[in-house]
């Protein structure tokens, strides 16, 4: 996997991984199929919040699939405090965020270096702070790296881009600098978007989320405004040529799609090279969809979540023309974070299977896709109780995830 495309890079089981572990066949699984079984019950066994009805089958609560590979999990290190973002360098040693403020190295022993300085102040209340992280496609010559984090700029806060050197020490970033900010700023701790991913011509694809506040919520839907939407920048932060709303009058001319409501996880497909991203819905609603240049992906006009109250959410409707249907979702949610197409040779039967660290589900969602659409889900991890905050693919094929907290941790997903 090139280490630049971190999200492309972007049971334990449903049942127990002891299932998965026990079994030593891989039953003529092929790459991708993942053993879809048309006999296995869906992942998903608690109720509803809403009595909303999917658009399509299997647009949510899909057959639940086994991993036939005996897995091999690690925990590596425990010593991670809230770390947010993991990225894959090329001599195959990782980069991880911090939400304080400060970088991590670690092997993929689980050898963590000492926190990496030079970076701008970040806000770290609510879900703010130093965010994702992701290496220039020509790291190994020019060491620069970007950076996604909540920035103080009044009248509040707001999601913003920085790019620096890290030192040949490792200790340090040489010439941070802020290259963008997703404006307009607002008095929020919340809902930052904020993850990155490249596109095959070099443009930063990053991710924004609408703030959380019903004030805020109405700039999902306003080109005039950054929140609430997946945009595409150059190296230098500047709005990417060819962007789909260049030329439309009061747009800002760096969104790619809109009408989201809290994208925390960007990945390219490996084969098709089409983004995805997972986000955030409110009471239920939690989404994956497939993103297209100048789509709108429906928040907060439809949505398959209900507000915290129980009450719907403006008109209370699922679809509507001219606005996008998720792929797939969640209700209850999963709170899906980090996100990473698997695309590694370790594990044939999870070739281009998506992999979604969950928060509150406190597992790893795999999800199988055929033709643009989910055919089966697993839940990997579960029995570690863990709220995994982001999972990227090493450089040996294993997958490797963090998991939020004081205490964080990084797990290794291997073969046994």
């Amino acid at each position: 996997m090139s280490f630049h495309v971190k999200p492309l890079l972007t049971g334990v089981l449903a049942a127990s991984l002891l299932v998965a572990c026990n079994s030593n066949k891989s039953h003529g699984v092929k790459p991708g199929e993942g053993n879809t079984d048309s006999s296995s019950n869906p992942v998903e066994t608690k109720k509803p919040n809403s009595d909303y009805k999917p658009a399509f089958e299997g647009q949510t609560r899909i057959k639940g699939v086994h991993t036939q590979t005996p897995l091999d999990v690690k925990m590596l290190s425990d010593r991670l405090v809230y770390p947010w973002g993991i990225v894959t360098l090329p001599d195959g040693r990782f980069l991880i965020t911090e939400r304080k403020g400060t970088l991590r190295i670690a092997t993929a022993a689980g050898q963590l270096s000492a926190p990496i300085t030079g970076l701008p102040k970040v806000n770290s209340d609510g879900q703010g702070g130093l965010l994702d992280v992701i290496p220039d496609p020509d790291f190994a010559t020019n060491r620069i790296i970007y950076w996604s984090f909540s920035q103080d700029v009044p009248p509040g806060t707001l999601t913003a881009v920085g790019k620096g050197k890290l030192a040949a020490d490792e200790k340090t970033v040489e010439g941070a600098a802020v290259i963008y900010q997703a404006l307009p700023a607002f008095p929020s701790k919340l809902h930052y978007g904020s993850r990155l991913a490249w596109d095959k011509e070099g443009n930063l694809f990053v991710s924004t989320g609408e703030r959380s506040d019903i004030k805020s919520r109405p700039m999902a839907q306003q080109l005039n405004a950054a929140p609430g939407k997946v945009l595409r920048i150059t190296k230098e932060g500047k709005p990417a040529p060819g962007n789909p709303f260049a030329n439309t009058p009061d747009a800002r001319p760096e969104i790619w799609s809109y009408g989201h409501r809290n994208v925390q996880g960007l990945a390219i497909h490996p084969v098709t090279g089409d983004l995805w991203e997972d986000e955030f819905g409110p009471k239920g609603g939690d989404e994956v969809n497939r993103i297209e240049p100048g789509k709108n992906y429906g928040w907060a006009t439809i949505t398959y979540g209900l507000e915290y109250s129980g009450e719907k959410v403006g008109e209370g409707i699922t679809q509507k023309e001219g606005l996008e249907q998720p792929v797939y979702y969640w209700d209850p949610v999963v709170s899906p974070s980090g996100a990473t197409f698997y695309s590694g040779d370790l594990i044939p039967e999870w070739k281009n299977n998506l992999f979604i660290g969950a928060l509150s589900g406190m597992h790893i969602v795999r999800l199988v896709i055929e033709n643009n659409k989910v055919v089966g889900e697993e839940r990997l991890l579960a029995d570690q109780q863990q709220r995994f905050r982001d999972v990227v693919q090493g450089a040996d094929g294993a997958l490797y995830a963090i998991s939020d907290g004081e205490k964080g941790r990084l797990f290794r997903i291997g073969k046994k």
